[in-house]
């Protein structure tokens, strides 16, 4: 016999954003509506889902239990209602990723896929971690590093590495960084900042320590930019050089849009993953993009 769908939503909207009064107001009803529901959905469990500490909801340990599972039916359901309200007949694939990556790495990706499922609607969601891919609907989320999804299935991809480049012109110019990077102006270097949340991306004081030499540039005395894609792009159009993820970078030095000034790499702090709902089989369309992400 399944649990009243009612309160399975309001639990799954309370234990999302730990709070009823939120949950009440996603869901339309009140607080008093939602606590309710709880309780109508612990009596018919005979277990306790929530605990609270101060205005704070905390899930139990049978309520943690139920969530996942939860979230991710409620998130399919929500999948399947939308495809049949939208009438769609063709495959549908939802990939998550973030800003950085997606025109460099994702999309070249996607256009080989498209050539080997024609039929294949895709959805690119570009945001920021952590993302619910059961509430919506997301096939497959790519994130750096592995700590945001627990639960969920992951696909190693790649271990990016950094390597200074620049633009060609910007390397040949008086001053520029064609000589040795130890010599260059402060004001040559671009400096990528990840944000408050990131402290594994490697610098320009980790690079020049890595290569051996004693040099530690000011980023507050260079370029600063917020994203590995934009600091590629500065650099591409001669701003300055920058440290650059080879696996963003590729196309732009095969091209000769940018140059290599060093052999010495540094590695990232944490690689690249994809992640699925464990409990979901693997469409031909998701192994395919994944086959290509890590090529």
């Amino acid at each position: 016999m399944l649990p009243p769908l009612n309160a399975i939503r309001a639990f799954e909207a309370a234990a999302r954003t730990g709070s009823f009064t939120l949950a009440a107001a996603e869901l339309g009803v009140s607080s008093a509506a939602v606590s309710q529901q709880i309780r109508n959905l612990e009596a018919y469990f005979a277990k306790k889902l929530f605990s609270r500490r101060g205005n704070r909801l905390t899930l139990t340990d049978a309520g943690h239990a139920m969530f996942a599972p939860t979230s991710q039916a409620l998130g399919e359901l929500a999948a399947v209602a939308g495809r049949m309200r939208d009438g769609e007949a063709r495959p549908r694939l939802v990939v998550s990723v973030p800003f950085s990556i997606a025109e460099p790495w994702l999309v070249p990706c996607l256009v080989e896929l498209a050539h080997r499922f024609p039929r294949i609607a895709i959805d690119i969601r570009v945001e920021d971690d952590p993302v619910d891919l059961a509430r919506h609907a997301i096939d497959l989320r790519i994130s750096y590093g592995d700590y945001h999804y627990p639960g969920m299935k992951v696909v190693r991809l790649m271990h990016d590495e950094v390597v200074p480049v620049c633009a060609p012109s910007f390397a040949d110019r008086p001053g520029g960084t064609g000589a040795a990077l130890d010599a260059a102006p402060e004001s040559a270097f671009i400096h990528t900042t990840w944000g408050a949340s990131y402290a594994s991306h490697p610098s320009w004081a980790d690079w020049f320590r890595h290569a051996g030499l004693a040099r530690r540039p000011d980023p507050m005395r260079g370029r600063r930019v917020g994203l590995s894609s934009l600091a590629i792009a500065a650099a591409r159009s001669g701003l300055g050089v920058a440290l650059a993820q080879r696996a963003l970078a590729r196309s732009d030095i095969e091209s000769g849009r940018l140059v290599a000034l060093s052999t010495v790499s540094l590695k990232l702090g944490h690689a690249y993953g994809a992640f699925l709902p464990k409990n979901k089989p693997l469409q031909a369309e998701i192994a395919t993009l994944l086959e290509l992400l890590r090529r």
